[in-house]
């Protein structure tokens, strides 16, 4: 299949020998990067000469050499001198393109004028390791880097938030020169892999067991199997998580393959927000077109938006957004509530008699939810409606007395818990984060007072198999996984993202089972 953009997938070199190098060089080739960046700073012993000769002679692909001194985030601390002489000379022997400091490039452009080969290109660079500048700043600084004759842009900056990058996305739209531009960190993370969706010239991602050349770098297996970059263009729809942590999440790998299975042009990132508020006012283009909503910001965002789905509004929090096409309102749901609830209906039924077809088997029974924030609301209003009783059971007993009011139900503070005894055939559910990656040694409850619930059910499902589930296991429970929920809130979440009747669920089955 044809590329949709032009962006390259650049591969760096960090290594302390040469001949490691030339391995890590044959890797990226095998694993689809389209250059390398030999970083010649991270070499020990090195003898520019010989060791140039070899990298250069040998490589399979183009290749990009850097010398980065300490004083712009490298390892190199000698001579700037000699330092330009040595780029100077990779760019004699060969080299695709030059990496040189916007600190010394005029130096470097005066010593080669005349004499610069007509095959390399010189990359200008200029990193900012504490915050990323105004759009205005930006637009200066592009228009400095210009000015010295660069034939490439480069820009790396760092993102203190991750409204940062939507001024790296301006920047890199209205630039009319080829730019490099991309945001250092987890919060931007976004840059380097929605670049191509935005015109950038390049994005660097790290191969496995090689270690990153900067912070928040993606691997490159990632970004080719999971987020499928080749393929974005200016028209990709763009879906992401919103929460704080979302590291653990596998949603970009089932999204991302059941949007390439039905060829839906989309991708699903991480997004990593503080302020729900300023996140959806800062990515309010309708290149952004959907959110899942995580931990903690279930209950904030559906202030944000502009009208709710009837089951949203009633539960009081949301863990979906969609921006409608037709006039650019956020619209919120919550499809954690029928996630959950049919799975665990699913395990339970046959477990207990039911007096028809039609009736849910948590009908009449005790439901005890742990946790009282977006989720937990979710999880108590589901089982309310399908008649259960419910209880909640909180940290802060306050936030649990406000839930259970809401539900008609009782409170209790989760310290109150351990000692509590339930009628036969209760069902527990967590619904908080206690036991997800990477603290699975966590559990809300201990694991004797598990042996008074006949089902067990975690929203956690990373690990699968959590130390609540475990041991809720041993003491004879039915047990029932968040991967479940998790793959049932999706089903109708993949409908809302791409206004479908019916979501792929055997696809969507599939994947999870193959993939996560």
């Amino acid at each position: 299949m044809e590329p949709a953009n032009a962006t390259l997938l650049c591969a760096p070199l960090v290594a302390p020998t040469v001949e490691e190098m030339l391995l890590q060089m044959n890797k990226a080739n095998v694993s689809g990067a389209d250059l390398v960046e030999i970083r010649l700073d991270t070499l020990s012993n090195f003898m520019p000469h010989e060791d140039l000769k070899l990298l250069l002679g040998n490589r399979p692909l183009p290749a990009i050499v850097t010398y980065r001194p300490k004083w712009e985030g490298g390892q190199y601390e000698g001579d700037d001198h000699y330092r330009l002489d040595t780029l100077f000379m990779a760019m004699e022997l060969g080299a695709d393109y030059i990496d040189v400091e916007l600190q010394v490039v005029n130096d470097f452009m005066s010593s080669i004028t005349r004499k610069k080969p007509s095959k390399s290109k010189v990359i200008v660079s200029s990193h900012n390791y504490q915050i990323t500048p105004s759009v205005e700043e930006l637009g200066d600084l592009v228009a400095r880097i210009q000015a010295t004759g660069a034939d490439i842009v480069k820009i790396s900056t760092m993102a203190q938030n991750i409204t940062d990058v939507a001024r790296m996305f301006h920047v890199l739209v209205h630039c009319q020169v080829p730019i490099i531009g991309l945001l250092m960190g987890e919060k931007g993370a976004i840059s380097r892999l929605l670049c191509p969706r935005f015109g950038g010239y390049l994005t660097y991602a790290t191969l496995e067991g090689v270690i990153k050349s900067a912070p928040g770098q993606p691997k490159l297996k990632d970004m080719l199997s999971i987020y499928n970059i080749r393929q974005l263009g200016r028209d990709t729809k763009i879906y992401g998580l919103i929460g704080n942590p979302v590291g653990h999440s596998k949603a970009p790998i089932l999204h991302n393959e059941t949007f390439k299975s039905v060829g839906f042009n989309a991708i699903f990132v991480l997004l990593l927000v503080d302020d729900v508020r300023e996140f959806l006012d800062v990515y309010s283009s309708p290149d952004f077109a959907g959110f899942s909503v995580t931990i903690p910001h279930k209950e904030e965002a559906l202030r944000h938006c502009d009208e709710l789905d009837p089951i949203a509004k009633s539960i009081g929090a949301i863990n979906t957004i969609i921006r409608r096409p037709s006039d650019g309102k956020l619209v919120g749901y919550n499809t954690d509530c029928l996630g959950a609830i049919s799975a665990i209906e699913h395990e339970m039924r046959g477990l207990f008699s039911l007096k028809g077809e039609a009736e849910s088997p948590l009908a009449g029974r005790l439901f005890v939810v742990i946790g009282a924030g977006g989720a937990g609301k979710a999880f108590a209003y589901g089982a309310k409606e399908k008649g259960a009783r419910i209880i909640i059971a909180n940290r802060s007993y306050d936030r649990a007395k406000i839930l259970a009011g809401l539900v008609g139900g009782q409170a209790m503070s989760l310290s109150d818990l351990e000692n509590f005894r339930p009628e036969e055939e209760s069902i527990l559910a967590n619904s908080t984060s206690v036991g997800m990656y990477p603290d699975i040694d966590g559990t809300p409850i201990s694991k004797e007072a598990l042996r008074r619930y006949a089902v067990v059910f975690d929203a956690v499902y990373t690990p699968k198999d959590t130390r609540l589930l475990r041991e809720a296991e041993e003491v004879g429970a039915v047990v029932v996984s968040g991967v479940e929920m998790f793959l049932r809130q999706a089903f109708r979440q993949f409908e809302l993202f791409t206004d479908s009747p019916k979501a792929p669920v055997q696809v969507m089955r599939k994947i999870v089972q193959e993939r996560i």
